[in-house]
């Protein structure tokens, strides 16, 4: 198997590509999680990206091999869960910003402290809590345990628009969703 390809994912192509194509597909995480409703593409041209300025510890797993890993922790209080593409050395990634939960729910629950499963899943913290996501899965091949990616189905309607939660390059429209979801961090405008 081609490690960059996974679930009908080229993890080789740009990140609004990956970004788009990960919209319905299902990550598990010990057989915990759900259908990727959210993403967002960043990529080391993006001054958004953690990946802008080179190469850091922080950030060295976005310089990885594609369809990996990218963990940090976002203003030192929340996991933020990423899947890196392009080529190893680019510096790209997708970060999975929202998920419908189907697998582990109460899991989920347990972990989050929550029973609306609407609010389970809708926030990169809040999914990284729910699928008790840490900087241990930081480095760590999609394509290998505890993960596991399903394709999504085809013709899925899929919307994009600005990218939220950032201070630069906030116009450029890299936030994709599955058209109809209720699982959304915020909506789409």
């Amino acid at each position: 198997m081609n490690p960059g390809h996974l679930a009908g994912i080229d993890f080789h192509a740009p990140a609004e590509v990956v970004a788009r194509q990960l919209i319905g597909a299902v990550v598990l995480i010990d057989g915990v999680g759900g259908r990727i409703v959210e993403t967002e593409a960043y990529d080391r041209a993006d001054p958004a990206s953690h990946a802008f300025s080179g190469p850091t510890e922080r950030n060295a797993a976005m310089f990885g091999p594609p369809a990996h890993a990218y963990v940090y922790r976002s203003y030192g209080i929340h996991w933020c869960l990423n899947f890196v593409c392009r080529e190893e050395g680019h510096g790209a990634g997708v970060l999975i910003r929202a998920i419908e939960p189907l697998a582990g729910l109460d899991v989920m629950r347990a972990r989050r402290d929550a029973q609306d499963i609407a609010a389970l899943c809708s926030g990169p913290g809040k999914l990284c809590q729910a699928l008790e996501v840490t900087r241990a899965f930081n480095g760590r091949s999609l394509a290998q345990p505890p993960f596991e990616l399903q394709a999504a189905p085809p013709g899925l309607d899929i919307i994009k628009g600005p990218r939220i939660g950032i201070s630069k390059a906030m116009d450029v429209p890299w936030r994709f969703g599955l058209a109809g979801s209720r699982f959304f961090s915020r909506p789409f405008r």
